[in-house]
């Protein structure tokens, strides 16, 4: 996200349940030990994410989403949805929990046959007939609706648009629209089916696989080919025309755009593909089937690295006064992403310094190496910009914390993870290791990372690790001092920079 002007081995889970377990009484037991063996009361739970403990649920792990949505052209009115999860228990489980609210379930069957649900917190409490044993095959079904309306808290679900309606679920919001295992640990392949009247474009993450019509409206279905964290789906229904160009090494290249301003775009969506061919060069092949812009007609605020298909408010592209140095580097921020937090996902939140930190990188890199002309590129270097952040840097660090910590919220708030501390901030720590370990050794950490963890999860744990080995020798100590040092330590190789001047 940008504010705007598959390993092979499984994650770990935290805070598992249990089967209770429940002895057969003969008919003559009293009624006290009858009552005593009864299963405990149902509840919300959540893995233990330091920043948002609510959030993903323990037991069982997601393998794929299939999830319809019947969409009557009015974005006020809740969308009539199904939402097929099928999943294997990594834990015995009485009961399986899904994040799920803001929305009304209507009905549940696990493997065929239909359960009991209820409502606890933001979770959604399914009672299987019977209870689920250690690594069995879970096919739970959920017809519900899918409620576009903003809820009073949370900002973030369906995005409603001039035309139609958009996703934006970062960074705790994709269960306001959908049951899931609403956290970035979780991975899971996604096909989505979405029925909207004649005149309207409905597009989602991955490759459109199928397209019927009956009557006034059409389905149209899409799947992904790679794995993909509950909060990078995207599905998008408007007034919208899809233009399909061809990006390096034959890649699909497909924006989705308001059809009144496809003109308008054009010049900006055209260096797509060589924004895709510029990223390849730096870290290595795109990680996805296809990528491409969708460009929303409603304010928003922030830009999202949604999975193949990247979401931007209209007026980036519109407004005059933006420079075009500017929108490229956004552009490029997102598309950085696709490597860095979508391919590559944090295994907790606290991780999403690498996510914003390497994304900030690659666009400040990119306007340093193609400003269109020599005066933006002098005033525009990588060094400038992170000389600045580095003057800036404690003053965020005592606001937001520090990259890798970020400070908790006050009671009885919700926390926002989204500040510069993550973005400049992180980028900083980033410049620091190439000023430490040099450029060679800090290039090849950059292409490692995103091949070693490729459709999987990885935390600073395992950055600090990589960059370790790719320097030889440990640097345990300095991440200690830049990621979680409530004072910028002194920057390697410029004993004259000062911060909080």
């Amino acid at each position: 996200m940008l504010l705007t002007p598959r390993t092979s081995a499984r994650r770990p889970k935290a805070l598992r349940t249990h089967r209770i377990a429940v002895a057969l009484l003969a008919a003559t037991a009293s009624a006290a030990l009858v009552a005593a063996s009864a299963p405990a009361p149902v509840a919300p739970l959540g893995i233990g994410d330091p920043l948002f403990p609510h959030l993903g649920n323990p037991g069982y792990d997601v393998a794929s989403y299939d999830i319809a949505f019947t969409y009557g052209g009015d974005n006020r009115k809740p969308l009539q949805t199904v939402t097929k999860i099928e999943a294997w228990a990594t834990e015995p489980l009485e009961h399986v929990n899904l994040d799920f609210a803001h929305g009304k379930a209507r009905s549940v069957e696990v493997n065929g046959e239909r359960a009991r649900f209820e409502s606890s917190g933001e979770d959604l409490v399914v009672t299987p007939t019977a209870p689920i044993g250690r690594g069995d095959r879970l096919r739970i079904t959920v017809r519900h609706t899918s409620d576009p309306l903003p809820t009073k808290d949370a900002g973030g679900g369906w995005l409603r648009t001039s035309d139609g309606l958009a996703m934006a679920n970062q960074a705790d919001a994709a269960h306001l629209v959908f049951p899931c295992n609403d956290h970035p640990a979780d991975k899971a392949e996604f096909t989505f089916r979405i029925t909207a009247p004649k005149g309207l474009t409905a597009v989602a993450n991955g490759l459109p696989v199928g397209r019927t019509r009956q009557g006034g409206a059409t389905t149209s279905v899409y799947r992904t080919q790679h794995p993909m964290a509950t909060e990078l789906a995207q599905v998008s229904i408007g007034r919208s025309t899809v233009v399909h160009r061809e990006g390096p090494n034959g890649l699909p290249v497909r924006d989705v755009v308001p059809t009144k301003d496809r003109k308008v775009v054009e010049r900006w969506l055209k260096k797509t593909p060589d924004q895709i061919d510029w990223m390849q060069r730096k870290v290595g092949r795109y990680p996805f089937e296809t990528y491409g812009v969708l460009i929303a007609h409603a304010q928003t605020g922030f830009e999202l690295e949604t999975q193949t298909l990247s979401l931007f408010e209209r007026e980036i592209f519109t407004r005059p006064e933006y420079p075009a140095w500017y929108i490229e580097s956004i552009m490029v921020h997102e598309l950085a992403h696709q490597w860095f937090g979508d391919s590559v996902s944090p295994r907790n939140w606290s991780d999403l310094w690498l996510n914003e930190g390497h994304a900030t990188w690659y666009e400040a890199l990119y306007t340093e190496e193609n400003a269109e002309n020599s005066e933006d590129r002098a005033k525009k270097t990588l060094t400038a910009r992170m000389r600045n952040a580095y003057r800036l840097s404690d003053g965020w660090r005592t606001a937001g914390g520090p990259p890798a910590r970020p400070k908790a919220p006050a009671p009885g708030k919700k926390i926002s993870i989204f500040r510069p501390v993550v973005y400049d901030g992180s980028a900083l720590v980033l410049y620091a290791l190439r000023q430490e370990i040099g450029q060679r050794a800090f290039e090849r950490v950059e292409r490692e990372w995103v091949r070693i963890h490729r459709d999987g999860n990885a935390s600073t744990a395992d950055f600090v690790r990589l960059a370790s080995l790719a320097a030889g020798r440990d640097l345990g100590g300095f991440f200690d001092a830049w990621l979680y040092g409530k004072k910028t330590p002194p920057m390697p190789g410029h004993p004259d920079w000062k911060s909080g001047a």
